[in-house]
Parts: structure tokens; C-alpha cells; sequence
């Protein structure tokens, strides 16, 4: 099993377009530092690639991965489909950036599929471009495309859902966004799962990966899932739970965003240290002080044997 990382920045990427935090700053006059919005390719076999999450950024992701290149033939392209592990904006809106492909393949779990085509009519607005392939993702371990050695499955993680899918009633969730009263999506409740964490396991290595982007909550079943994983790429949107207060963006903690922080005696880091896998964080806000390569805090993680992804890194499994 082949991976690509296609990016590793939150919601906004790094620099932000409206911002001049330090982070920001740093991406500016440091172009190095620049992160696309967090993404992974997968090669499903020799003809298929599977992107994890459809980012603004999905077309300069692709054009940076020569894997994903077309050819020979004109409009012959690798990208088979997308899976999901929300229905966020910024692992969606990418999809429609791919309406000139004859068909877009997308996994993605009931609630997420009734969001996008219930709630933002996705359906609607690409059928006259592309014509859309929905296939249902959950707990159950499925080849990625027909044949393939790669399956992919579903953890569920958290019932929280995107801003387009509740009604707002007043409330600050940092970046502009408030609390709200959940709106029927379809016929899917309240508890159902609205963010997963990706399973990747092939079945002719033994190799298994886990993906995690947005991390609310460390429900059991992602614990078990950790234990028998070779490579984790985890939620690491904040450094800490007081970040997004500190840095001035949000009256909210992180936790209260909705990610579990790295660092603190109930960070992700405490957690990840004793696991035999290799752990990567991914997902960074442009506050978070891992932007900086220079940061004290690669050396901290360093130091429990953790770090972050790199932009365009290849893991082989």
C-alpha cells in the first residue's frame, strides 16, 4: 500500500488568506512553510488512486503528485474517487473543483452522504458537469475499487456536524461560528456518525494505516483500532486547549472546537507516546506553533517519539 500526503494545514491552510498571526506570517516570508489543506492520496492498484477528503487545494495537490498525473491519454486520470471522513467544507468542496471527470467516486458514511446531497444538493448542482457515485462507508472493511488489495473502513469518532447542518442560534465557535440546534439531515439522528476515522488495511502486506484528521473525542473503538495500526496520522489542529483563546480568534477552547489538543496531561501526545505505531500529526492551524519548523515543540514531540507529516511525503506500507 502506497500513500501520498497532499497536505497537513486545518481549515484555511497556512498562510490563511485573511491572516497575519505569526503563523501566518512566517508561511509568508518563508514559502517552505506553506501547508495545503490536509489531504492523503492512496494507491488502490496500479490504475487507481483514492483521495482521502476533497480539499480547496485538490488541484494543486494533484498537480504536485506525478502519480496522479493523467495520461496517456488525454483526460485519462488515475483519481478513481474520494473517500470522506466528514462532510466539512474543507474536506468537501474540492469535489466540485473535479467536474470535468466523467464520474467522481465518493465514500462516505450515511449521514455525510445526506448532508452533501440533502443539505448542500451536490447532486443537483454537478449532474450537468460529472455524474456522482455514492458508496456507503462504514465499519465494515471493503476493497477500495474492485480487485484491490487496499480495504478501507470506517471508525466513528464524533456526531458533530458541519455549520450548514444545524440552525444557528447565537453562540461563538471560534472563526466566526456559532453553536446551533441540530436540523434533521435526511433521516439520520442525532448520535449517528458524522466524523470517522479512515482504516486502510492491505490485505497482501499486512499494512495498516489510520486517518484522523478531526479528533473530538477518543471513543474505544479508536483506541483498539490504534493498537493494531502501523501508521497513524492524527488531529493535530492545536497545540493546546487554551490556543484558540490565546491567539485571539475564539472565545473557545479546543476542545470546545471540537479537537482534542496535542500537549496538557489529557493531550493526544500522552496518548500516542506508548503506541507502537508511527505517529504523525496532521491537520495544523495556522496558530499552532508546529508551522514553525523551528518550533521547541518539534523537540518535545520528538522526545515521546511523535511528529508531523510533511507536505508531499510518500509512506509505503
Amino acid at each position: 500500500m502506497l500513500l501520498q500526503v497532499l497536505g497537513t494545514a486545518a481549515g484555511g491552510g497556512v498562510p490563511q488568506w485573511n491572516c497575519a498571526c505569526p503563523g501566518c506570517s512566517g508561511a509568508r516570508a518563508h514559502p517552505d512553510r506553506r501547508r495545503r489543506h490536509a489531504s492523503l492520496a492512496v494507491r488502490a492498484d496500479d490504475d487507481h488512486w483514492y483521495l482521502i477528503n476533497a480539499t480547496p487545494d485538490i488541484a494543486d495537490q494533484i498537480e504536485s503528485t506525478p502519480a496522479l498525473h493523467p495520461g496517456p491519454a488525454a483526460r485519462r486520470t488515475p483519481v478513481a474517487g474520494i473517500a470522506l471522513t466528514d462532510a466539512e467544507l474543507d474536506h468537501t468542496l474540492g469535489i466540485a473543483r473535479l467536474r470535468e471527470a466523467d464520474r467522481i467516486e465518493v465514500l462516505a458514511t450515511g449521514p455525510v452522504q445526506a448532508a452533501l446531497r440533502d443539505r448542500a444538493h451536490l447532486d443537483d448542482v454537478l449532474t450537468p458537469y460529472v455524474r456522482l457515485e455514492w458508496r456507503e462507508l462504514d465499519s465494515t472493511p471493503v476493497p477500495l475499487s474492485e480487485g484491490s488489495d487496499v480495504e478501507i473502513s470506517a471508525i466513528p469518532l464524533s456526531t458533530k456536524r458541519p455549520r450548514y447542518a444545524v440552525r444557528e442560534t447565537g453562540g461563538d465557535q471560534g472563526s466566526g461560528k456559532r453553536s446551533g440546534e441540530h436540523l434533521a439531515v435526511a433521516d439520520h439522528r442525532d448520535n449517528d456518525p458524522w466524523v470517522v476515522a479512515i482504516r486502510l488495511h492491505d490485505r497482501r502486506t499486512g499494512g495498516t494505516l489510520l486517518y484522523a484528521p478531526a479528533l473530538a473525542a477518543w471513543p474505544e473503538a479508536f483506541q483498539e483500532a490504534l493498537a493494531g495500526a502501523d501508521v497513524v496520522l492524527l488531529d493535530g489542529t492545536f497545540w493546546d486547549d487554551d490556543e484558540p483563546r490565546r491567539s485571539g480568534f475564539s472565545t473557545r477552547t479546543a476542545h470546545g472546537m471540537g479537537h482534542l489538543p496535542i500537549d496538557g496531561p489529557d493531550g493526544t501526545a500522552v496518548r500516542l507516546a506508548p503506541l507502537a505505531a508511527r505517529c504523525l500529526y496532521t491537520h495544523l492551524n495556522n496558530t499552532n506553533p508546529l508551522v514553525d519548523p523551528a518550533a521547541p515543540q518539534h523537540k518535545q514531540l520528538a522526545e515521546l517519539g511523535l511528529a508531523v507529516a510533511a507536505e508531499g511525503m510518500e509512506i509505503d506500507l
